[in-house]
């Protein structure tokens, strides 16, 4: 066989592996179906055993929050040390063992932060790096082993710190439950805003290999969003976390974004015939209660017709 046979020969077979190797990522990416929930935020009394779960999908299940502040009024930061702020009285640890008994297919984690404790912000307020991660690895640890939870959420919505020092606890916090098999996986909450992203991104930047889920609040872009802006607003988003698993979301409350009434599973079929719908999650369980949570059905069955 002569040279430029053999060559052509190479290239022709160079092409056909790139082409199985691009449609193995694609068939593995279309067949992820995980499906996340907030829940407990706003003592509405429901419970896991509430929600609808369909046994196709991975669900996770998202305590809201733990909150590095006091329980006293007024609430003031403790520099990392977590108390529980969800609804305890109906979200237990043995609430938590029953309905992960109940469904193999279930997780639950805990968000920690939030947007506001009673009616004042939540603020990110570390007095040193070292200070915050040593008490916020103590603290956590303690409310993982308490609950028998399986993961962690960063959803800090307000700083009084820089970008950087911000990266380098919640990284480090990352490092040290995932080195020491605390948490099985880790995620962030970031939404478009330019108070919030810059913090977001920064440790996106240093530890976005500790994070397994991005769960973009699309729900915080303005009402009536149209599916092709949601598109663009999803590929902005995926090319600011590079590589990660950003996962789609709306509100069941008063939020703004893309509703599943205005188009948002129209966007998802077209997120998923492109191989980028990795996931779908919902704020939240407690205001979807007064709807029989008719958006979470809607929601799983579809990620399970995939």
């Amino acid at each position: 066989m002569d040279s430029t046979r053999l060559k052509n020969l190479s290239s022709s077979l160079l092409l056909l592996l790139h082409v199985l190797f691009d449609n193995l990522l694609l068939s593995h990416a279309v067949q992820e179906k995980l499906f996340r929930e907030y829940i407990g935020a706003e003592d509405k009394n429901v419970r896991f055993s509430d929600v609808p779960i369909n046994s196709s999908v991975e669900f996770h299940f998202l305590l809201s929050f733990a909150i590095d502040y006091t329980d006293k009024a007024p609430p003031t930061p403790t520099n990392g040390d977590f108390r529980v702020y969800w609804d305890s009285g109906n979200l237990s640890p043995s609430h938590v063992s029953a309905i992960k008994a109940k469904n193999s297919n279930v997780k639950v984690a805990m968000s920690l932060a939030g947007d506001t404790i009673g009616d004042r912000h939540v603020y990110f307020n570390p007095t040193s790096v070292s200070s915050w991660v040593a008490n916020a690895i103590r603290s956590i640890t303690l409310i993982v082993n308490e609950y028998n939870l399986d993961g962690i959420d960063i959803d800090y919505e307000h700083f009084s710190s820089d970008p950087d020092t911000f990266a380098e606890c919640i990284g480090r916090l990352m490092f040290h439950l995932k080195q020491n098999q605390v948490v099985s996986f880790t995620s962030i909450a970031p939404y478009e805003d330019d108070s919030v992203q810059p913090y977001y991104l920064a440790l996106w930047r240093k530890y976005g290999h500790l994070i397994d889920y991005v769960n973009f609040q699309f729900y915080a872009y303005e009402k009536g969003t149209t599916v092709s802006q949601f598109l663009k607003y999803f590929d902005t988003q995926s090319s600011n976390y590079h590589g990660g698993k950003v996962l789609v979301s709306f509100g069941t409350d008063s939020s703004g974004g893309l509703s599943p009434k205005n188009g948002f599973f129209k966007a998802c079929s077209v997120l998923r015939k492109q191989g980028k719908l990795h996931g779908i999650f919902i704020w939240s369980a407690d205001d979807s209660k007064k709807a029989n949570f008719q958006y979470e059905r809607q929601s799983q069955d579809f990620l399970a017709s995939q």
